[in-house]
């Protein structure tokens, strides 16, 4: 019989008390029982980073982290960044660059990217490429992410 334990979560703002199984992911939370789809559930293995989220700030991946790694830590996913003014100049770079090609991959590497941005706005495209190494998008459109990500950093630059 598996272990199970109420559970304290802090979501996008919001606490949420869930009952859960100690196996249950971070992944499996979000999308199952809180219905926030944006963190996609793709290689299940943390070799894509389709599930990227915020944990206290960094950038991991979703389908990697236990529900019960995150108690007490609070999490950002790409629908909470969508509400959040600092997150606009990334959301209208990847717009307007055409990063998002499918959409499949695009809220990990956007959420990826505003986590590299918000430590250095300034970054040049070979560092913003590094920041967003371990994501994989299968419209093979690396070009217009990468220049998407540096538009963002100017975006972000000049709003401050």
């Amino acid at each position: 019989m598996p272990y199970r334990s109420a559970l304290r979560l802090e979501v996008n703002g919001q606490v949420h008390t869930l009952d859960l199984d100690h196996r249950t992911t971070l992944l499996e939370v979000l999308r199952d029982h809180l219905d926030l789809t944006g963190a996609k559930r793709a290689c299940d293995r943390g070799e894509c980073g389709a599930c990227t989220v915020l944990v206290d700030g960094q950038p991991m991946y979703a389908c990697h982290l236990l529900a019960m790694q995150v108690r007490g830590r609070p999490v950002v996913t790409i629908e909470g960044l969508a509400e959040r003014e600092d997150f606009r100049p990334v959301l209208d770079a990847f717009v307007a660059n055409d990063g998002g090609q499918c959409g499949f991959c695009t809220p990990g590497f956007a959420v990826a990217a505003y986590a590299a941005l918000r430590h250095n706005p300034e970054a040049s495209e070979t560092a913003l490429r590094w920041e967003l190494v371990g994501h994989l998008c299968r419209c093979n459109a690396y070009d217009n992410i990468a220049a998407a990500a540096r538009d963002a950093g100017r975006r972000m630059s000049t709003s401050h």
